[in-house]
């Protein structure tokens, strides 16, 4: 309203404000997910979701997890995954592979949630250009259709690192998520056209990369795939 006091510009920047706590209060300070993200150079929108790391997959060993909480696998340092995530540390003396899957997995709950209600402020905040091209035309082949998106994240069973590339000081990591959910999208007039309403154990690798030296600590995604 012309000459009217801003009322709305400060909702706005309180609703903002609010967000920005919420976030970090999920993901925590220092597990290099909490921040807006820097610019990546984008690999092409044709490969948007399915880049993925260059590095052969190790198995895993998880370690016994408390009730109701996901398995955390780390590899060990005799295995070729275990030997770069100390190169990596070595180059960033602040990493740490459990802070790191703390954080991917409050990341993955985020992304995977801000999907469904087509959220692009959130996923533009926690995605590399290229996975956020991807993802928004997704976002808006559906609102065209008219169609909805509902998922639940019923249940996180295991986080693992399941890769690990270190080229000059990028780092990228493999995460290996086996989630439960419900993921069913929905016609204009209720009708199923896509998923299930039945709980399903999905496994899905996402890949976060990093440029240790620089000052902002995110891991952008920057891939991902099912398995």
């Amino acid at each position: 309203m012309s000459g009217g006091f801003p009322i709305d510009l400060i909702l706005f920047g309180m609703v903002a404000a609010f967000l920005v706590l919420r976030l970090r209060s999920i993901l925590g300070r220092r597990t290099g997910f909490e921040r807006p993200p820097q610019p990546l150079e984008p690999t092409g929108a044709g490969e948007a979701l399915s880049r993925t790391i260059d590095t052969r997959a190790e198995k895993v060993a998880a370690p016994p997890a408390l009730p109701g909480a996901a398995a955390r696998g780390i590899p060990g340092p005799d295995t070729p995954v275990g030997r770069t995530l100390a190169r990596i540390r070595a180059v960033d003396p602040s990493f740490d592979p459990a802070a790191f899957l703390q954080g991917a997995e409050g990341a993955f709950r985020m992304i995977v949630e801000a999907f469904a209600r087509g959220d692009r402020d959130t996923l533009r905040g926690l995605l590399a250009p290229d996975v956020y091209a991807g993802f928004e035309a997704a976002i808006t082949a559906r609102e065209q259709a008219g169609e909805r998106q509902r998922t639940e994240i019923i249940a996180i069973r295991e986080i693992s690192i399941l890769e690990a590339d270190l080229r000059g000081t990028l780092a990228t990591l493999g995460v290996r998520f086996v989630s439960d959910q419900i993921s069913a999208t929905y016609a204009a007039d209720g009708s199923i056209v896509a998923g299930s309403e039945a709980v399903t154990e999905l496994v899905d690798i996402w890949s976060f990369a990093r440029d240790l030296t620089s000052p902002d600590p995110v891991w952008h995604l920057v891939g991902t795939r099912s398995e």
